[in-house]
């Protein structure tokens, strides 16, 4: 499983509606809209590269509206959250 991080600089009338479309791709688990240079991050996360390739570049640019995407292949995860899950699995 492999994540990346996709910033995107919308039309400002269009944000609610390609955040909305990008949180039902599949491999986008979260999008936020943000302040900044950018309007949106979408997190992926897809099983290998030519997945978020497909999703990237032939998916997402079917959406009339983002002006600019920025990926970010991230290498590891240091989050307490993804770790929390791991440690507990089956302890419900």
């Amino acid at each position: 499983m492999m994540t990346s991080i996709v910033l995107l600089k919308v039309e400002p009338r269009k944000i609610n509606e390609i955040a909305e479309a990008l949180a039902d791709m599949d491999g986008i688990s979260e999008v936020y809209s943000v302040g900044g240079r950018f309007d949106l991050v979408a997190v992926v996360r897809v099983q290998k590269n030519e997945d978020l390739a497909e999703l990237v570049t032939n998916q997402m640019v079917q959406l009339e509206g983002i002006r600019e995407t920025e990926s970010m292949v991230a290498y590891r995860a240091y989050s307490r959250h993804d770790l929390d899950c791991l440690f507990s699995v089956g302890l419900d």
